[in-house]
């Protein structure tokens, strides 16, 4: 049997210079699934995106949908596109697996967790304070460089990190400390400076941005501490749900967050198109 991709509408254009296009997986010219291509918002027209591919339940487990998979990197060559990405939810290992057998890569994944209504408490000796305007500076320098280079790491091209990192950083924090919904937080243990933390509110709940441990106090639990606070931050500010993205490969911080009953919404993949 053959399994090919059928056009379903015209290649789409879209203001900000991405295409897309809408398929038909079908087997013998029948119908027996959907796949929609296009390429990416954020890094541009020479990366694809699979943002959908689904197999009716009666042909699935029959390699339909990875066919459908390779087929779609063929047509993303075509449109001279040279790393090809994907999501997948959390709760699918079918989908996890099929990605990875075939070549994708994790990058990344988002991760949630639920919140009660009484802030936890910090350990004895820990507290919090607001970052001051001269933190700031040196603080803001030194997270854009580690932004960039978490994802050089992961495939992304220098100059593509960097664009995203000065666009993500102005799009989040336009007036820096000032700016509303957002904390940015020193933790101090017994008086010294042990790690900093970046929350914000954002529809459907929280989200840690960005949270760190200074490098001389690693491994005596302030990093669990971080995460304390940010919970209370995100509760005090009403919010029931916060969420963190996780970059694969980063295993203190998959286990602390995992240990602290965060559960993993979705997988970022990519692959590169040779």
């Amino acid at each position: 049997m053959t399994t090919t991709l059928r056009p379903t509408e015209p290649l789409q254009r879209k203001n900000d210079g991405t295409r897309s296009r809408h398929y038909q997986v079908c087997v013998n010219g029948r119908p027996v699934g959907v796949l929609h291509l296009g390429t990416h918002p954020v890094f541009g027209d020479a990366v694809a995106r699979i943002s959908k591919l689904r197999i009716e339940e009666p042909d699935r487990r029959r390699g339909r949908g990875t066919v459908a998979a390779l087929a779609a990197e063929e047509v993303a060559r075509g449109w001279g596109c040279r790393r090809i990405e994907t999501t997948v939810p959390g709760d699918s290992p079918p989908a996890l697996r099929l990605a990875t057998a075939l070549g994708y890569v994790v990058r990344n994944r988002g991760m949630e967790k639920a919140l009660g209504d009484t802030p936890p408490d910090l350990p004895p000796g820990s507290r919090a304070r607001a970052m001051t305007e001269a933190e700031y500076g040196p603080w803001l320098d030194k997270g854009q460089e580690d932004y960039i280079r978490d994802w050089v790491e992961r495939g992304v091209p220098e100059a593509e990190a960097r664009a995203k990192s000065e666009r993500d950083h102005a799009a989040l924090l336009p007036e820096g400390l000032r700016t509303p919904g957002v904390f940015i937080s020193v933790l101090e243990h017994e008086g010294t400076l042990v790690g900093t933390l970046w929350v914000a509110s954002r529809e459907g709940g929280a989200y840690v941005y960005d949270v760190e441990t200074d490098a001389a106090h690693r491994g005596k639990g302030h990093g669990r501490t971080l995460m304390l606070l940010a919970e209370a931050q995100a509760i005090a500010a009403g919010h029931r749900v916060i969420g963190l993205n996780v970059f694969a490969g980063n295993t203190p911080a998959e286990r602390l967050y995992e240990s602290l009953g965060y559960e993993t919404k979705q997988y970022a993949l990519y692959k590169t198109l040779l």
